[in-house]
């Protein structure tokens, strides 16, 4: 494993870029496999959880080539995936293995699903379960985790089915499974989640029916579909602009533009919590691009404060309450954060995780069941030192290279090779900001 410290920086400036949004883009992938003809993405993320997805789309029959800056998908149409000879190699990505299970679920294939350790000690029992109300047959590890078998039905059943836990990667299997299933599949949803799977599939000529009452939402796919090819731009990832927008915020003096970030409301929760604490973020250039809100971020040096963070807005910033804590650390008063069980079934149990990283680097930390309490240092920099353990989450360990940037003796990583599952060159742009 790869050790480094990150030490006390100057001030962020200038502009940077980040890769695109990891979500899209495995979307992208995935629809433009399903559809019949070419489809070409710009800006994909070139990450090792992306490229999961597109290794096991070629396994399964589709077309995928890098060309020149972009990507091709040449798809053969929804019904066509091919029985994959070896198994489909997911890596740590989460969001390949429970989208690309719910696309097997409905096809007549079989294939199995192997991961890394980490993702291999997460639950797919949230997916199984309505899966298999759908007719796929799923023979996981004991524990309901990787390696697991599925055996798809075609025809599947489709189905009504209520999320128990808010949960995006859960509803979309459902809906694509229900892309190929006869009839209408519907996912109620009782809290929101990022919604990038309906508003792409519209983009592939899909009609998507979402329905809203009494505070519910239903989204209603009915199949077999047709998919026409699409050419997509994939918005800069949000989750990646948060660590440069808490880096910002934090390290005294900066002033950084963030181009081309996308801004779905489900997604941009952190951006509105910071803001919350005093962050100061101006939004430029707000535009729309492939039915997804952009715009470029101006975020300067801020004094933060505390705040109770409200549970409900988890859903929209889950996967950025590492670099919440972080800033939370750098802050003035103390932040309260609840509601956050999903964070313990993450790469890592990350409430915990973070809880002993931030602790190592000299912060007030208090863990509870579903948050932490963080008693921040008043704008001041925490001590540093120490090695953090990561626990090979990519999260873990930007998180706390952003904490390196505002401590006095620096942070040490245990690894940093797991930040490149998401986000390649974040060691490189966080040099090239801090110049």
């Amino acid at each position: 494993m790869t050790a480094r410290r990150f030490v006390p920086s100057g001030p962020l400036t200038g502009r940077i870029r980040v890769p695109g949004d990891k979500s899209i883009s495995h979307r992208a992938l995935m629809f433009g496999a399903l559809a019949v003809g070419r489809s070409r993405i710009s800006g994909l993320l070139e990450g090792e959880d992306v490229l999961a997805t597109a290794a096991a789309l070629r396994a399964m029959g589709a077309v995928i080539e890098r060309n020149g800056e972009d990507w091709v998908v040449d798809g053969a149409g929804v019904g066509t995936l091919l029985q994959p000879e070896q198994a489909l190699e997911m890596g740590n990505s989460g969001t390949s293995t429970r989208l690309l299970m719910g696309l097997v679920a409905s096809h007549g294939i079989t294939a199995a699903f192997i991961g890394d350790a980490s993702l291999s000690k997460r639950p797919m029992e949230r997916v199984i379960d309505p899966l298999s109300l759908m007719g796929a047959t799923c023979t996981p590890s004991p524990g309901g985790t990787l390696p697991l078998v599925m055996e798809g039905m075609q025809p599947a059943v489709p189905i009504t089915y209520r999320l128990p836990v808010a949960s995006a990667q859960v509803k979309s299997a459902v809906l694509l499974a229900g892309l190929n299933t006869p009839g209408t599949t519907t996912v109620v949803e009782p809290v929101p989640t990022r919604d990038h799977t309906e508003r792409m599939l519209r983009g592939f000529g899909v009609d998507v029916q979402v329905e809203e009452t009494d505070g519910e939402k239903r989204i209603s796919v009915t199949g077999p579909v047709d998919m026409t090819p699409c050419d997509i731009v994939v918005p800069g990832d949000p989750s990646s602009a948060a660590f440069f927008a808490v880096a910002a915020s934090v390290v005294p003096g900066s002033d950084l533009v963030i181009e081309n970030v996308g801004l779905n409301p489900t997604r941009n929760g952190i951006f509105r919590v910071l803001e919350q604490m005093g962050a100061s973020i101006d939004y430029l250039d707000e535009r729309e691009i492939g039915g997804e809100p952009v715009a470029d971020l101006r975020v300067r040096h801020a004094e933060l404060k505390g705040v109770e963070v409200d549970p409900a807005i988890a859903p929209s910033m889950i996967d950025e309450f590492p670099v919440l804590f972080v800033a939370a650390a750098m802050a003035e008063g103390t932040t309260v954060t609840s509601g956050l069980e999903e964070l313990r079934v993450k790469e890592s149990d990350r409430l915990s995780a973070m809880a002993a990283a931030l602790d190592v680097a000299g912060a007030r930390v208090e863990e509870r069941g579903d948050g932490l309490v963080i008693r921040g240092s008043g704008g001041k920099p925490i001590t540093g030192g120490g090695v953090v353990t990561t626990h090979l989450d990519h999260r873990i360990a930007m998180s706390m290279a952003v904490a390196g940037l505002a401590s006095k003796q620096g942070v040490e990583l245990d690894s940093t090779e797991p930040i490149a599952t998401s986000f390649p060159n974040f060691i490189d742009l966080l040099q090239e900001a801090a110049r």
